[in-house]
Order: C-alpha cells, then structure tokens, then sequence
C-alpha cells in the first residue's frame, strides 16, 4: 500500500503525535497537517491526497462538515474520522456526511493502517466497537426519549441514556461496556450532563433523573 495522507486535528500535540506516528508505519505518507477543517479542505484542494484523517471537534469548520465539502469537492479523497468520541451524535453524522472509516484516538498504528487500506479497497474502515454500535442501531432502532418528551435542559438522547445507567447506579466502567463507548466518553457526557441540569454529583443526579422523568425508581413503571 501506498497512501498520501492528511492529518487534521486541532490540538497541536495530538496532531504533531498522529504525524509522527504515521511516518513509522510503511506505505504511508503525510503530505500535509490542518488545525481545522478549512485548513483541512484546503490541503486537500492543493495535495489531493487518498485520505484524510479527520478529527470531528475542531474550530471554525468542524470535522463533519470538512468531511461533506471534500467528499463532494474531491471524491478522489476518502475521509477516516480519527476522534476521541464514539457515541452516536458523533458518529452517524460523520458517516452520512461521507466518512468511510471512524477510529477512535486509542487506536494503534495497526489499527488506523487496516482502516486506510480498508477504505482505499472501496471497503468500510470501522473499529470493532463502532462496528458493534452500527450493528445494534440497525437492530435497535434509534433510542427512544423518556415518554416521547422533549429532553430537559438541552441534554441529547446519549447524555439521558448515561444519566439512566447512573440511576441504576453503574459505574463509569460499566457504562462504558454497556453503551460499547470509552470511559473517557463517559465522563464527558457526565460533566456536559451534570452541567446542563447543574448537578453537582451522582446523587443529585439520581433524583434529578427521578423528578425529571428520565428514569423511575426502583418497582415503579413508566406509564
């Protein structure tokens, strides 16, 4: 394989890290290094390269729609989303906006290889934990809100699933196993949680979810 490559990541020592990461693995080769996705699309317009590495959360033009506008600009160019979250407010809308491949930032350099040639093979190149989340949304369905109703304090579908998974008194860890997610990605849909309802821990958590209706005490059922 021989692969030219973008790196785009808005923190400096993450970004600098991936670069040097990939100039160790064979076939590869970084043509060029963004702090956001205008730079990305940029860089993509001048080197057209065969794919992008592409972090979602970055300023000015986020990973998402970096992503649309090279993937609709520059078919030539696959995009593999290499970021910290793997929850589904991240995920399914850098798939639909033309993603082929979704990495989380633990991923080793076998790992992001096996992804680059997946996707240049025509193929998708998804962790085995994304791979899972793809599986279950399918036979899922998208998660319903509590009763049908509009979520409190501007809190996503996600964060009220973690808050649920409080109140049956899990931990982080086994929040992370259930939802197939990071402990990292955990904590912060805990912090942007416990932020939003302005809660200052898991027991005002609990309660919080109780008188909100996100989830009912133990031998009580929703109506």
């Amino acid at each position: 394989m021989n692969a030219r490559v973008v790196v785009a990541d808005d923190q400096s020592v993450v970004r600098e890290g991936i670069v040097m990461l990939l100039g160790l693995l064979p076939g590869i080769e970084v043509v060029g290094s963004a702090k956001d996705g205008e730079e990305a699309v940029a860089l993509v317009a001048e080197h057209a390269p065969d794919v992008v590495l592409m972090d979602l959360r970055m300023p000015r033009c986020d990973g998402v729609e970096a992503t649309r506008r090279i993937r609709s600009g520059f078919p030539g160019t696959q995009v593999v989303v290499l970021t910290t979250f793997a929850d589904d407010e991240s995920l399914f809308p850098a798939l639909r906006a033309g993603a082929r491949g979704y990495l989380t930032k633990d991923a080793g350099g076998d790992e992001i290889v096996r992804a680059i040639q997946a996707v240049l093979s025509g193929e998708a190149g998804l962790s085995p934990t994304i791979q899972r989340r793809l599986v279950e949304q399918v036979t899922e369905g998208p998660r319903p809100r509590s009763g049908g109703a509009e979520l409190p304090d501007g809190m996503t579908p996600r964060e009220a699933e973690v808050l649920v998974l409080i109140a049956e008194g899990m931990s982080n860890a086994e929040i992370a196993r259930r939802l197939h997610i990071s402990q990292a990605t955990v904590k912060s849909h805990i912090n942007n949680l416990f932020a939003k309802g302005g809660l200052r821990d898991r027991a005002q958590a609990v309660r919080y979810a109780y008188v909100r209706g996100i989830a009912q005490p133990p031998g009580s059922t929703f109506t």
